[in-house]
């Protein structure tokens, strides 16, 4: 009658080898007193601003209907994902870093490290998305339609879907969700080194993390080869061209600085020698992928005149804005936009967002001038596209 002791002595064996994975790592490797301090000060910070500033993105998109065009939608998506890892990561981060240690417990690791996976790729995914739409709509000769919400709404569920292929898995076995450096925070098993939870941190680092900044590298090198292509005056190709190239490597470096160094520690964990990550090293990839809830926002803000313009309406609780929509039609090649209708001021018409072409929404209830020139056109026509930058 031995053999149901040993059975149950397994089960229980399985069922409390998580917990005793909490306490080793915290035992084994440890930030101090100081060390954690610093990483609750930074999840703070990092806390406060993201909550506040999506916030705010979120009340600005609410308040302003011109902004509800279907690839905003893509926006929002981005935006309710950052808001999600603020309500549901980040404070628990933040309360273990205060105390040292983990607090809610090993079914609650599990819970963080699978939701803050979950929406962060949700968000990756969703910048890799936007760059793919800019691209088809320059250069891929697709007509955008604002009033075809079917295809957003389809993105959106893909984004999700996709997020959920990917991280659903480790709590069936695949690899699994636990304690990652000083204890204070989880994730996927970094440190484990069975050749299921190796294939899984590589197809994640590939599939999750790789290929997304590879397709907006193409798209958005694409898309400035264009820009360069088009024949304009000297200056205002340069001002343009400056401007589109500032969104472009924010964009990309803002992904590179919060999400590559998690990458890179994780496969230098996976591969490398045992104790080669300490603890700060551990802690500041963590810490530097939080903090892209708080960069997205700011870069929405600097990089989009029609954002900008009704983010200041906002702070100055100024009138409701005068919205009014030309419906003038953005063809998909230089060539093409030269016949287009002709475009609103330039300020105005690199406020309109990709995907509602001729949308103009005066934010501060000014009108807008026409200008003339087909080469103009041209540009603005491209312009136009890439201007908005999430």
């Amino acid at each position: 009658d031995t053999k149901p002791n040993c059975s149950l002595g397994g089960k229980a064996e399985t069922q409390s080898s998580s917990s005793r994975s909490l306490s080793s790592t915290s035992n084994r490797a440890t930030l101090g007193r100081g060390g954690h301090t610093v990483a609750a000060v930074c999840l703070g910070v990092i806390f406060v601003a993201g909550f506040v500033c999506n916030v705010a993105v979120l009340l600005v998109f609410a308040r302003f209907q011109s902004l509800w065009t279907p690839i905003n939608l893509i926006l929002l998506n981005i935006v309710v994902s950052d808001v999600l890892v603020c309500v549901f990561g980040t404070p628990f981060s933040f309360a273990a870093s205060v105390y040292g240690r983990w607090l809610i417990g090993t079914h609650g690791c599990r819970w963080y490290g699978f939701a803050n996976s979950l929406f962060g790729i949700v968000s990756l995914v969703s910048f890799a998305i936007l760059s793919f739409e800019r691209y088809c709509t320059i250069l891929c000769y697709s007509k955008a339609d604002i009033s075809d919400y079917r295809k957003a709404w389809l993105s959106i569920a893909c984004c999700w879907l996709y997020s959920l292929f990917w991280t659903l898995p480790p709590l069936f076995g695949w690899s699994s969700y636990g304690p990652e450096g000083p204890g204070t925070t989880c994730s996927v098993q970094w440190h484990q080194h069975s050749p299921g939870n190796v294939s899984y941190v590589i197809c994640l680092f590939i599939f999750c993390l790789l290929l997304p900044l590879l397709l907006m590298v193409f798209c958005y090198s694409k898309i400035l080869i264009a820009i360069r292509g088009v024949s304009i005056n000297q200056t205002t190709a340069q001002r343009r061209e400056t401007h589109v190239m500032l969104m472009v490597v924010s964009m990309v470096a803002c992904y590179l600085l919060c999400w590559m160094p998690y990458g890179i520690v994780a496969l230098i964990a996976m591969f490398g020698r045992a104790g080669l990550i300490g603890p700060t090293a551990s802690i500041i990839p963590s810490i530097l992928a939080k903090s892209s809830t708080v960069l997205n926002p700011i870069i929405y803000v600097l990089f989009n005149n029609q954002f900008y313009r009704c983010f200041m309406t906002l702070i100055r609780c100024g009138s409701d804005p005068q919205d009014h929509h030309s419906l003038h039609t953005l063809q998909s090649s230089p060539a093409a936009a030269a016949a287009a209708h002709q475009p609103e001021d330039p300020q105005e018409v690199n406020a309109t967002p990709p995907g509602s072409p001729g949308l103009s929404d005066h934010c501060d209830g000014e009108s807008a001038a026409p200008q003339g020139g087909n080469v103009e056109k041209d540009k603005q026509s491209l312009v136009l596209v890439v201007h908005y930058s999430p």
